[in-house]
């Protein structure tokens, strides 16, 4: 029930009230300064999880769970993945549709819904970029070990670290009410994440850029 709970919260905030700021932050529009260090690191990351992939990705059938506005699943499907992008937010799957790329060696489908749903099948690759930085530890080790019978090869994706910016968001975030909070990043260690799963986890690489701050990690099954 945790995590249908924090599902929806993330619904309802990318639905009502976060589909402007994110359509702008994820296109080429002059952002703030801080709102440019969070796209500069969201660049960056998107690398880090592209590189944990095998560098020839034709015909490769990969999840893009929690796809948003689409950059990470354009790219792997330039590079001739075929690619399933799902999100929760059906306004952010309209926004990747619009920007879907003329040219494609791979193929794409965009899908507005639960990246956990068994009806999207089996894949080799799963990446999930900043979509499960709102669940409890408990929730993505469910989540992993949910996904693990359909993944072939490996499963990247990244968590909020427990870094010391980080942990005062947090705090200050519970001081609001909560029908005025957007969803909470939860702070992590991955190796209490790695303790409460069946599979391997590792960490990859963290990313500092102002106040994106966040960690990919690698799961096997």
């Amino acid at each position: 029930m945790e995590y249908e709970a924090t599902r929806a919260r993330v619904e309802t905030y990318f639905d009502r009230t976060a589909t402007k700021t994110w359509e702008r932050l994820t296109s080429d529009a002059p952002v703030s300064g801080i709102r440019a260090t969070v796209r500069a690191g969201r660049d960056r990351m998107r690398d880090i999880l592209i590189n944990q992939l095998p560098a020839d990705l034709t015909g490769a059938r990969i999840l893009d769970a929690g796809c948003g506005t689409g950059a990470l699943a354009f790219e792997l499907a330039k590079r001739g993945a075929d690619v399933v992008g799902v999100d929760i937010s059906p306004q952010l799957i309209d926004i990747a549709d619009k920007r879907r790329p003329d040219h494609m060696q791979g193929t794409l489908k965009l899908l507005a819904g639960d990246m956990l749903d068994p009806a999207l099948g089996r894949f080799d690759h799963i990446v999930a970029m900043d979509s499960l930085i709102y669940y409890s530890a408990a929730d993505i080790a469910r989540i992993l070990d949910g996904l693990a019978p359909r993944i072939n090869h490996n499963m990247v994706f990244t968590v909020a670290p427990r870094a010391p910016l980080l942990m005062v968001m947090f705090r200050v975030g519970k001081l609001f009410p909560r029908s005025d909070r957007s969803p909470t990043m939860i702070p992590h260690v991955t190796s209490k994440i790695a303790n409460l799963t069946t599979g391997q986890v590792r960490d990859v690489e963290r990313v500092n850029s102002g106040f994106y701050i966040s960690q990919a990690v690698e799961f096997r099954a």
